[in-house]
């Protein structure tokens, strides 16, 4: 693989774009300061890869729904009836997610790892930052399969037009309002919400910013901040957080849903995509596809294999185990609890130190963008973020 080296963005210019998350606990820089090096054609094929599977997916949704296997891919009980409810209207528009991707850049072929499709991380970094390094370094801006920022401004007017051309935004948008949220004192969840804001203001929406223990929540009335009334509402809180921690809220916005006072982002379907649970499912529809790796409920016999939550992040109860069912690396934490999938092993790219490289593209009604996680072999909170050039 190949990498260039670029100046580093200093502290000041970061906190100047609100980028606040810049230094790691060891007080090394959270932003690599080199680039990945892909060409056009590595471009494309991340692009076709996060629209094929983005298709894949919903077939994949419409099975669990069909079949009732809501609880067999870890969907708890109380979400299922908001999950029906958001799947079946057109209103509840996916937003974006990010996929994650072994492979594209070394040769080898294109899988996928999973799919971060309620809450991902990263799009502060993909739509602002990599994009600034290239500007700071004196490089061609446009050099990036990177339109994540114009891609949500278009998705963001789609949940009034709910059909590909936005040209018609304008003579249908009504001055809805939108409320946007995150918990307290958490300053990268809350920098992104209000990057998330801004973007929806510039679609055109009227927005406001709440932390979600100012908001008010009423089954017959909808959601309310400031005395004010709120149809659309996006909140960087996970789905399964909701259901486990705020039982209460759950059945709340179930019946807010239901009653069609308020529209929810990212919708509660989305946890189906976000349940690893879910690559289960795809490989039985689309077994051997050349873009997905074996996976299942029990162990794999015989070959190398990961093991994981089908709920958990940054690499939390994650587990490589050899070919002998030998535990070779392992990541503890409070995941461990959560039904476990089993997901055949794939090398990622990895360069001259030995770190490895995962690709994340971002969909927004298409995939529209493209960053880099690097750290070890599993990559937990202490992975960096790698921008990338196109040449």
């Amino acid at each position: 693989m190949k990498l260039q080296k670029t100046a580093p963005l200093d502290t000041a210019y970061l906190e100047s774009l609100g980028f606040v998350w810049h230094t790691d606990s060891d007080e090394s820089s959270y932003i690599a300061d080199e680039l990945v090096v892909i060409d056009p054609m590595e471009a494309e094929a991340y692009y076709e890869s996060g629209n094929t599977l983005y298709e894949m997916f919903i077939e994949a949704a419409q099975h669990v729904i069909d079949n009732n296997l809501f609880h067999e891919i870890g969907i708890p009980f109380n979400l299922v009836d908001i999950i029906k409810e958001s799947w079946e209207s057109d209103v509840h528009w996916h937003l974006y997610g990010r996929f994650d991707l072994a492979g594209g850049i070394d040769g080898k072929p294109i899988k996928l790892l999973e799919f971060n499709a309620d809450t991902p991380t990263a799009l502060f970094e993909t739509a602002i930052i990599q994009w600034a390094m290239l500007k700071r370094n004196d490089m061609d801006e446009e050099s990036q399969f990177n339109g994540l920022y114009e891609a949500l401004v278009e998705n963001f007017q789609r949940l009034v037009t709910l059909e590909e051309s936005v040209e018609a935004f304008e003579e249908n948008y009504e001055g809805w309002k939108f409320l946007f949220t995150s918990i307290r004192g958490n300053a990268e969840e809350e920098n992104t919400v209000r990057l998330l804001q801004h973007i929806a203001s510039e679609a055109g929406y009227i927005t406001e910013f709440a932390y979600i223990d100012e908001i008010e929540f009423s089954e017959e009335e909808g959601i309310f901040f400031d005395g004010e009334n709120y149809e659309l509402w996006f909140k960087l809180i996970p789905w399964e957080d909701i259901a486990l921690e705020e039982s209460d809220l759950a059945m709340i916005l179930t019946d807010i849903i239901k009653n069609q006072k308020a529209i929810i982002f990212n919708p509660a379907y989305t946890l189906l995509f976000q349940s690893k649970g879910i690559l289960k499912i795809l490989w039985d529809l689309y077994p051997n596809h050349p873009l997905l790796l074996e996976s299942s409920f029990e162990p794999l016999m015989g070959q190398k294999q990961v093991s994981k939550p089908v709920f958990g992040r940054e690499g939390g109860s994650v587990t490589i185990i050899d070919e002998n069912g030998m535990e070779i690396e392992k990541i503890s934490s409070e995941y461990e609890n959560h039904k476990i999938l089993y997901q055949a092993y794939t090398e990622l790219p990895t360069d001259a130190e030995g770190f490895s490289y995962q690709a994340g593209v971002f969909y927004a009604y298409e995939a529209c963008g493209l960053g880099f996680r690097r750290g070890g072999k599993i990559l937990d909170n202490m992975a960096k973020f790698v921008g990338h050039i196109v040449r």
